[in-house]
């Protein structure tokens, strides 16, 4: 059946899946309607496709399998449509300008001629421009949705998909839907083989087969694996696909001889790479070794007497690891500084600083993150960016683009990144790409931390490829004795209790025996107790760190929590809900996945003072306003960088008040509060703990039982990377010698 309408109330909603719950106003009366629909606003016009049900509770009610907007052709229903958010910067002010300006002819306005809304007030050619793109994508992402539907796509899921391909979403999906799986976020290899099936594709597909050999080495990639052995990559995709290890043969020759995998025996198994990642390895494995054989120029002045003044400038007195630290970036092109808290590495990078700026040589400083590159800033006294703001990152013609490279390399004497425990295979390359052979190269960083999110083990792997010079920081300073976050830190690190409740230091343990006071205290703590006690802001300077998403002590439930207790809803403060996300102005929220494409800007005193493209998984902000008639939020990031996101971009947003300590690398907080409770053993672990204690500045506070303590501390498993830039890094050097020796050439 067919029934035409106006919408006149939605009375449920999910907006997870799309669920809705409305009345429809007919010709012949109004109507309950249900069913999925990917967006839906009051004063709509509309056509459903359906049939009557009949509800115990409810009564008689029109079950629709898909609805399609009707443009309106009344003023009042074209200035309800404008005005329903669908449109970025038109919402109800700004669309009943545009209808009292052009009346019934207000949609042919914005198809036809949209260079007349520059008449409106408040829209302006940026504005135009996003409002022309968003009236041409709805005509367009309506007749997706409705042929979406009957794959039983749910909205969420068809917005994601539309976005990726736009009007060639529909050849894709009846083509090769597998190729959602490789390319959108979120969406994964069973919602690809569950359309699969109903596009009618043979279980024996080559594009399934093929599909499910990506997806389980892309998934490995994302468990921070540069590769997998085959045997466990056939036995994995074996399993997934439900087929026999044999019937695989055939799609891993084809990804192998179609450049898609890399295949190689190593030792005595064959292993199998996602290209990217295999040339990544050989590319860094070649540029470290490359960089760390170049004979670098003699420093003029004398360096002993350099060092002796700076220990007087800054009253203290290097420990021997640190002078040799300093001493070693001298000597040579790749030089590794690593030791935990405490240890002296902010005060080496320092001393470099002093050293090569008195040689006038050129330095750069860079970190993976914005907080870490904000914390070298103060530290220092000099800019640090994030390496990707280095390496100039830019969303060019579809593709990624980092201008700085070889072709256009950093301008630099020394270049130095700290907080190397975070960096993957893949940025560690681009960033060597843009290093310039006489440059040297100052790699800072604790690898007993957390590895990078992405793939890889850099930092491990170079320093166990023991080719290039490190210098390992194991004396804890004077300054760092009186910290017993400092002490507290290397007795987790190396296995032994912490000493907790020492009378005016700044290591807390609370005791709670359930997970709902655990949870109820770390509110309180960070609502009132510390606030008063110390003076904190409870947004901005605590941060609470939970091992686990789910569960009372879960990230999930503490956000929720803590978002109704610091920032509760008020009349002043706008917010808009997205699934099972709130958003009020005031959060503190993180970006969850890395948007080459998000345009910020940098303002002082109303004035852009920097712009650019790019925010990336982990960076910190805080929601300065919600526009709920233009659909937007506005975010400041940490490093003072203003975003604004569209309604139906918030997917890439969480709430931050309490973030997995995965999440927290890179980042210092002044007060960090860690729930220490039950959970699954492989998130219990003793480099776990020593990571989030290590990202406190002056308080750290854990809420839970001594039971899960000792456990965390007592279980050293860390799971094994599949990385072989160690290797890599010394055949290289042995190609390099070999070829020496019989009188070739370092240019290969």
């Amino acid at each position: 059946m067919e029934i035409q309408g106006i919408v006149e109330d939605i009375i449920y909603r999910n907006e997870s899946n799309g669920y809705t719950v409305g009345k429809l106003y007919t010709s012949e009366g109004s109507i309950t309607f249900v069913g999925q629909v990917p967006y839906i606003q009051t004063d709509q016009a509309v056509l459903l496709k359906g049939e009557w049900i009949y509800h115990n509770k409810f009564g008689e009610q029109f079950q629709f399998q898909s609805m399609e907007t009707i443009m309106p052709t009344t003023t009042k229903g074209i200035e309800n449509y404008l005005g329903s958010g669908l449109i970025p910067h038109i919402g109800p002010k700004t669309a009943k300008r545009i209808v009292d300006k052009f009346g019934e002819k207000s949609l042919d306005i914005i198809q036809y001629y949209p260079e007349r809304l520059l008449e409106i007030e408040g829209i302006g050619k940026k504005k135009l421009k996003v409002i022309m793109e968003s009236f041409d994508e709805q005509r367009e992402v309506r007749e997706v949705m409705v042929a979406l539907q009957e794959f039983n796509i749910s909205p969420n899921q068809s917005m994601k998909i539309y976005r990726e391909y736009g009007n060639d979403t529909l050849k894709v999906i009846r083509e090769n839907p597998y190729r959602i799986a490789e390319d959108i976020h979120g969406m994964g290899f069973r919602t690809a083989d569950e359309i699969a099936e109903k596009v009618g594709l043979e279980k024996s597909s080559p594009h399934r087969l093929q599909a499910g050999l990506k997806y389980v080495l892309t998934r490995a990639a994302g468990e921070g694996h540069c590769y997998l052995p085959e045997d466990e990559l056939l036995e994995k995709a074996a399993g997934l696909l439900q087929v026999g290890k044999d019937n695989l043969d055939d799609s891993l020759t084809a990804l192998v001889l179609g450049k898609s995998f890399h295949l190689v025996q190593s030792g005595d198994e064959k292993i199998v790479y996602h290209m990217p990642y295999h040339m990544a390895e050989n590319s860094v494995a070649k540029a470290l070794v490359e960089l760390s054989l170049v004979e670098q120029d003699e420093i003029v002045g004398d360096v002993e007497k350099a060092l002796d003044n700076f220990e007087r400038e800054q009253d203290f007195t290097f420990g021997s690891k640190q002078r040799e630290a300093v001493k070693s970036v001298l000597d040579n092109g790749v030089t590794v500084i690593t030791g935990g808290p405490g240890t002296g590495k902010t005060t080496i990078i320092n001393a470099i600083i002093a050293l090569m700026e008195a040689e006038g040589k050129e330095i750069l400083l860079a970190a993976p993150t914005g907080r870490a590159a904000k914390r070298i800033t103060e530290t220092t006294g000099r800019e640090a960016r994030t390496i990707h703001r280095l390496l100039e990152i830019s969303y060019q013609d579809e593709s990624l683009q980092f201008n700085k490279n070889e072709e256009e390399p950093l301008n630099a004497d020394v270049v130095i990144v700290d907080e190397m425990s975070m960096v993957d295979i893949l940025l560690m390359n681009q960033l060597l790409k843009a290093i310039k052979p006489e440059t040297r190269l100052v790699l800072v960083g604790d690898v007993d931390q957390l590895p990078s999110v992405g793939a890889g083990n850099v930092l491990r792997d170079i320093i166990d490829s023991g080719v290039i010079k490190v210098v390992r920081l194991d004396e804890i300073f004077r300054q760092g004795e009186e910290s017993m976050i400092i002490v507290n830190a290397h007795l987790v690190n190396r296995g032994e209790k912490p000493l907790l409740n020492e009378r005016d230091k700044d290591f807390f343990f609370v005791y709670k025996d359930t997970g709902a006071e655990v949870r109820d205290t770390i509110v309180q703590l960070c609502l009132q107790r510390l606030p008063d006690f110390y003076g904190l802001d409870p947004i901005r300077d605590i941060q609470v760190l939970s091992p686990m998403r789910k569960g009372d002590t879960g990230v999930a439930a503490l956000n929720k929590a803590l978002q109704e207790a610091i920032n509760p809803p008020s009349k002043k403060k706008n917010e808009k809900s997205m699934g099972e996300e709130l958003f009020r102005e005031g959060d503190k929220v993180m970006q969850i996945k890395n948007n080459y494409k998000a345009a910020w800007t940098i303002n002082r005193g109303g004035i852009t003072v920097d712009e650019g493209e790019g925010v990336f998984n982990g960076d910190f902000g805080y929601v300065e306003h919600i526009d709920n008639d233009e659909g937007t939020i506005t975010v400041i990031f940490d490093d003072d960088r203003e975003v604004e996101y569209s309604f139906n971009q918030l997917d890439e947003l969480r709430l931050a008040y309490a973030t997995t300590i995965h999440k927290s690398q890179g980042s210092e907080f002044p007060c960090v509060v860690i729930p220490v409770f039950s959970g699954p053993p492989m998130l219990l672990t003793r480099n776990l703990l020593y990571t989030a204690i290590t990202r406190a500045r002056d308080l750290v506070v854990l809420v839970g039982h001594h039971r899960y303590l000792n456990q965390m501390i007592r279980n050293n498993l860390i799971t094994e990377r599949h990385s072989s830039l160690d290797n890599k890094i010394r055949e290289y050097l042995h190609l390099l010698l070999k070829m020496e020796s019989e009188g070739g050439t370092f240019i290969d």
